[in-house]
């Protein structure tokens, strides 16, 4: 596995609450991780939220002994979110703040994902991108209700009201996927500042090119701040 993480704070923010990790050489029990979460709350609260809950995670994975990677993600995304949700409630300049989070690994030909929010992850072949999570948001869920169609859904007033968030409640009920890999897929974490700016069809486009991943990942943070940059954007690109 190789990877190559990226974030910026986009044109009209001053303060950025992404966080990014990337590690291709193994954590803890797990052969490799990659993470993007998206802080919420006052400037302060949210950069603190996502790098709080990026740093709880990592080390929860790296000290424990649970080797099956669903439970392991499971102990260290719900260690996470009880330290931020008391906090929240503790510090009186925290109150309110929380993150979303997806997390990768790949082991053994499985790509396991959990997410929390609507940062997304997808899987790019070699004829199309699949958008793995779902998003935890209310625009989400009216879209799949049929209530609402995708196309207003872009342009929705409601579209950054997430339902889930690490730290907003004091248990989460994290969404978990496996995804049978065939080799060669290119694979995309990213914030909504991405989802928002970008077309799908023009993700696909640059993450299937032939640059560096490097590369790849600049480009989509150009594109993001050139159709408007409203948003922090991360991505994270592995091949």
């Amino acid at each position: 596995m190789i990877s190559y993480g990226i974030t910026d704070v986009g044109i009209k923010r001053k303060v950025n609450q992404d966080t990014v990790y990337v590690n291709d050489s193994g954590v803890g029990n797990l052969p490799n991780l990659y993470i993007v979460a998206d802080g919420m709350g006052g400037e302060l609260a949210g950069d603190y939220a996502s790098a709080k809950c990026v740093e709880m995670v990592v080390n929860g994975i790296t000290n424990s002994k649970e080797s099956e990677p669903v439970k392991l993600l499971e102990q260290a995304i719900q260690s996470a979110n009880q330290t931020i949700n008391t906090e929240s409630k503790t510090d009186p300049n925290k109150a309110g703040m929380g993150t979303t989070l997806v997390i990768a690994t790949v082991i053994d030909g499985h790509l396991y994902v959990a997410n929390v929010g609507d940062s997304r992850l997808y899987v790019a072949t070699s004829t199309k991108l699949l958008q793995i999570t779902k998003d935890h948001s209310v625009v989400a869920e009216l879209v799949r209700t049929g209530e609402l169609d995708e196309d207003d859904a872009r342009t929705d007033k409601r579209k950054n009201m997430i339902t889930r968030a690490v730290g907003a409640e004091t248990k989460i009920s994290p969404d978990y996927f496996d995804v049978v890999l065939k080799g060669g897929e290119r694979i995309l974490l990213c914030s909504d500042g991405l989802t928002n700016m970008v077309e799908d069809r023009d993700i696909y486009s640059i993450v299937t090119d032939n640059g560096s991943l490097e590369a790849r990942a600049k480009k989509l943070i150009r594109l993001a701040n050139s159709n408007g940059g409203k948003d922090n954007i991360s991505v994270v690109v592995i091949e």
